[in-house]
């Protein structure tokens, strides 16, 4: 408390110490970052109202009717756990696994757990932690393992799913699709199958909790990711729509999640690039999953009474080189797709969802306009702009921070304010980057990576030309703040 009193009182004190100096010393530029302000905090502020009266209205009425209609079925659905394991410490698989089996035992309808490893050491470990699970004796939970080479996700998750095609899942069953790296529920399978009823209905997501190890500031960073996470997916979920199918667990109708265009999607996707010609997914398997249901016209629900733990290790040494790696997996694996997505009729996958998808590419630009402008106008008029602008974010993203954790039980740390900040800044810089470098791709645990020896495209695939178009699109955006800034009438 002490921290937050502190962090708030500095705040007020900038406030006070620049107002007088900056108060009506450029009123183009106060009403352009007000207008952009309006646009982006009511934004914000609707997506808040929609995941509460989704959380608290919407979601639970939608759960009764799907919960009384599966009742009356007499068939149970048969849950598939397909399990990607590669590369991850025994101290994380162990747990993870025993949460599946305890989940699967709890599976009216049976469980096939399907195992896809690399070494041989994940199938011992694997086969102990069954041996000595409940789900063994149960006689209604079976394990199978697919050992392949280890050639990325996207393969894995193929081949087994293959292997479940064989087993012929009804259009009643389930697959979950689970990360190494990630625990689940006993309560899974039955908080998921009576949403399955819906016959639109084609996967199901559900709410993350982070189990994070590294620095302080890093799983600072996650729990916030989280918590920002479990407000726009609600928002998202009242539309039924969600915006992802996070890999680490999203659960598919069975009979979809085997079909050939669906494993062929997972394990070859790819756009056409005007520069780079055809780029081949390499991440983002879960981009792909979702890309496919919404061009197909399914639902995707959200489930934000059922939390996996996901388990989080620090990539890099510093939290500052761990957090630009990460996000430039996660963005570019969204920017990826977007606009396959935008090109699909608003009216087949829902207003919202549409807007929703152009504004995370136009949110990258606009977030970067404030504080430009403020940089230009601190250096045109005084620096005690830039003080108010900093007095501005730091109160701001503390309200922001306020609202977001009354999606978590308990109050916040006072490094999630500047968190927040940095993750939309940071994290605007490093949408832009990726933007001219779509053909750039890297797994975090893998060595295995497109763009550094990637085959050339000519002139217009080129980093230098990336580089200038790159340039090209930021100059225009200080140019456009520089007139808004009005400097000729300085």
């Amino acid at each position: 408390m002490l921290y937050h009193i502190l962090y708030i009182c500095t705040a007020v004190n900038i406030a006070l110490f620049a107002a007088p100096n900056v108060v009506g010393k450029s009123g183009t530029l106060a009403l352009t970052i007000g207008v952009l302000g309006i646009w982006r905090y009511s934004w914000g502020i609707l997506n808040f109202i929609r995941a509460k009266y989704y959380m608290r209205f919407a979601f639970p009425r939608r759960r009764r009717r799907a919960e009384a209609l599966y009742a009356l079925q007499t068939y149970r659905a048969h849950a598939f756990f397909l399990v990607t394991t590669y590369k991850i410490d025994p101290a994380i698989t162990a747990p993870v696994y025993r949460s599946i089996f305890e989940a699967a035992r709890n599976s009216e309808g049976g469980a096939t757990i399907v195992a896809s490893v690399v070494d041989a050491s994940d199938i011992r470990l694997i086969k102990a932690v069954f041996a000595g699970s409940d789900a063994s004796r149960s006689g209604s939970v079976s394990l199978v393992f697919d050992r392949i080479a280890g050639t990325g996700k996207r393969d894995a998750l193929a081949t087994s799913l293959r292997t479940i095609r064989r087993l012929n899942p009804t259009r009643h069953d389930m697959i979950f699709l689970v990360d190494g790296d990630t625990r689940v529920p006993a309560s899974l399978v039955a908080k998921s199958a009576p949403f399955f009823t819906d016959e639109k209905m084609g996967a199901l997501t559900s709410d993350e909790v982070s189990d994070a190890t590294g620095g302080r500031l890093f799983q600072d960073w996650f729990h916030l990711r989280f918590a920002q996470r479990q407000l726009m997916m609600s928002s998202m979920g009242l539309s039924e729509r969600v915006l992802t199918l996070t890999g680490r667990m999203s659960v598919f109708r069975g009979d979809l999640a085997t079909q050939p265009g669906f494993i062929s999607g997972v394990q070859h996707d790819f756009i056409d690039h005007w520069r780079f010609g055809r780029v081949n997914f390499l991440t983002g398997d879960d981009k792909s999953t979702w890309f496919w249901l919404l061009k197909h016209g399914y639902k995707m629900g959200y489930l934000p009474d059922v939390k996996t733990v996901s388990v989080e290790t620090q990539p890099r040494d510093s939290f500052y080189d761990s957090a630009i790696v990460l996000m430039r997996r996660w963005f570019g694996n969204t920017l990826r797709t977007s606009n396959r997505a935008l090109a699909l009729p608003a009216s087949r996958i829902g207003y919202f969802t549409w807007w929703s998808i152009l504004d995370q590419r136009m949110s990258m630009w606009t977030t970067l306009a404030g504080p430009c402008g403020m940089i230009l106008a601190a250096y045109v008029f005084n620096p005690y702009v830039f003080l108010a602008y900093l007095a501005w974010v730091m109160v701001s993203r503390y309200v922001m921070c306020t609202m977001i954790s009354t999606f978590r039980a308990g109050g916040f740390p006072v490094t999630y304010p500047f968190l927040l900040y940095f993750g939309q800044i940071g994290g605007a810089l490093v949408k832009t980057y990726v933007l001219f470098r779509l053909d750039r791709q890297k797994w975090t645990r893998q060595n295995t990576a497109t763009g550094t020896a990637r085959q050339k495209k000519g002139f217009l695939g080129s980093d230098g030309f990336s580089l200038y178009l790159h340039a090209l699109a930021v100059a225009w955006l200080i140019l456009g703040m520089i007139w808004f800034v009005d400097i000729s009438g300085a």
